[in-house]
């Protein structure tokens, strides 16, 4: 019997990388995930890919409407949520002198915005007991050159979970973020103009790294899993790194 058996799981941003990782973890451990996307494309792919116990909604996390969607499919299938993991997220480099209006709005519309109505729209649905897990990232606690707007806005992340937990705690509701460090995703090598580029940042990052290398997607969702199954039951308002040691050492 899986951890998560019976248990129905909203992932946003589930289509590539930890999201998606996740979403598959999940359903081996016998949730039900509900999948989101930006691209259908992206988002047909990984609901095949998952290959059972998953539907995708496809939206924006910064679109208001999109997340009523995805909740009012939820409630379509006559489900509850027992865990949601809020993942969706996303950032650019770009110094002080560079940073512009359109660059902190589309970082913040998705990673603060897009965070808080994730969960907000779904506290109608949440049961009981319900597991919230905030995707942050060690960005949020370091003080990263070129990577402000986003640290920022993995920051409030972290502040989010403090409040939450506690304003949640009556109804039993846990409330945790998750910060991951460097992972080998899609994401990362879209930091960089190219493959060769990408390839030089991951070596660089894994230079800094206590553990001498960059994590993957399989790990993260490790760590994920244990905030949303029982295994965590006495556990809100923490911030839980995986990123090698890089925060800690």
């Amino acid at each position: 019997m899986g951890q998560l058996e019976g248990k129905t799981a909203v992932i946003t941003g589930g289509t590539t990388g930890i999201g998606l990782a996740t979403a598959e973890r999940f359903v081996a451990e016998g949730a039900h995930v509900f999948v989101t996307g930006r691209r259908k494309d992206a988002l047909d792919a990984a609901v095949a890919k998952i290959g059972r116990n998953a539907t995708g909604v496809q939206g924006d996390v910064s679109d208001l409407a999109d997340l009523d969607r995805l909740y009012a499919e939820v409630a379509r299938q006559n489900r509850r949520i027992d865990v949601l993991y809020a993942n969706a997220g996303g950032g650019e480099f770009a110094t002080l002198e560079q940073v512009t209006e359109k660059h902190f709005d589309q970082t913040f519309g998705i990673n603060t915005k897009g965070m808080l109505f994730t969960v907000q729209k779904a506290l109608p649905l949440l049961n009981e007991g319900a597991s919230v897990i905030l995707q942050s990232s060690n960005a949020g606690s370091l003080g990263n050159a070129s990577f402000g707007v986003y640290g920022a806005s993995k920051a409030a992340v972290r502040s989010f979970a403090r409040t939450w937990a506690a304003e949640l705690k009556d109804r039993s509701i846990r409330v945790n973020a998750i910060s991951p460090g460097t992972i080998d995703t899609p994401g990362i090598d879209g930091l960089a103009p190219d493959q060769e580029g990408a390839d030089q940042l991951k070596s660089y990052m894994a230079s800094t790294i206590p553990m001498g290398r960059v994590g993957r997607p399989e790990e993260v969702a490790s760590a994920v899993l244990f905030l949303a199954s029982d295994q965590s039951t006495f556990i809100t308002g923490i911030e839980l790194f995986v990123d090698g040691g890089r925060n800690q050492i």
